[in-house]
């Protein structure tokens, strides 16, 4: 365990403590992937208390842990996690962001990227995962991002939120990780190893080390700086002996 995992270890174990000793759900920042993977590592000796996960919509990449005393019961609701709704002012003249553009608009706030869970880009509107907390400013300061003039208001309503998706089908020589990932981020098989070796890849938000781990339909995959998929699985073989297969690739 490196230093920075020994860290994370500690601070883990220290809000399994302190939900424990005042008898009240404790939770967490929005977490990364690898400390995500790190918290799974060592859930057994945090028993004495719940650990749950949420980051607010199914499949949320970013997420807030719960360290719950056995007294409480779980639920959605009770994470400090609210959603807030960004729009250009002026549809017209507004820009083709991307998630990179909102990211860097909101660090340039000077607000910690532990506040800020997941970002869903859609055509005109962008969905933004954010402690409770920050709301408020939030709504505020954040009126621009790149060249484009914005709105930023909390959603009060009931919204399904949902990401969008790429599909893919391809052809690949098995159901390797290094495979499909060469599939979906369409790059080739050498260039995945040293992703893989240098603790990059996740699958089911644990850390994969293993080229030749065989992937499931249904498995999410994330690789940093490159993206997340859903492996949808096997359709058929083709003439040349080659599985094809699907994913749907988050947009």
């Amino acid at each position: 365990m490196n230093k920075e995992e020994q860290i994370r270890n500690r601070h883990f174990h220290d809000l399994a403590n302190r939900a424990y000793n005042r008898g009240v759900p404790i939770f967490s920042e929005f977490l990364t992937l690898n400390e995500v993977s790190i918290l799974k590592t060592i859930e057994k000796e945090l028993s004495y208390v719940k650990v749950q996960l949420w980051g607010g919509y199914e499949e949320a990449e970013r997420q807030i842990a719960a360290f719950v005393p056995d007294a409480f019961f779980p639920t959605q609701d009770m994470y400090p996690i609210s959603i807030l709704k960004i729009s250009p002012l002026n549809v017209k003249f507004s820009e083709q962001l991307t998630h990179r553009d909102y990211l860097g608009a909101i660090l340039n706030l000077g607000i910690q990227r532990g506040k800020v869970g997941d970002i869903l880009v859609n055509d005109k509107e962008t969905y933004l995962f954010v402690s409770s907390s920050m709301v408020d400013l939030f709504t505020m300061e954040l009126t621009r991002v790149k060249h484009t003039t914005v709105k930023t208001e909390p959603v009060t309503e009931a919204v399904r939120i949902t990401p969008k998706f790429q599909h893919m089908e391809g052809s690949v020589s098995s159901e390797r990780i290094d495979a499909i990932l060469s599939l979906a981020f369409q790059t080739s098989r050498s260039s995945i190893a040293p992703l893989i070796a240098s603790e990059k890849v996740f699958v089911n938000g644990k850390i994969t080390l293993s080229n030749s781990q065989i992937l499931k339909p249904g498995d999410i995959i994330s690789a940093r700086g490159y993206g997340k998929f859903i492996y949808r699985g096997f359709i058929s073989n083709t003439k040349k002996g080659r599985m094809f297969v699907a994913l749907d690739r988050y947009a």
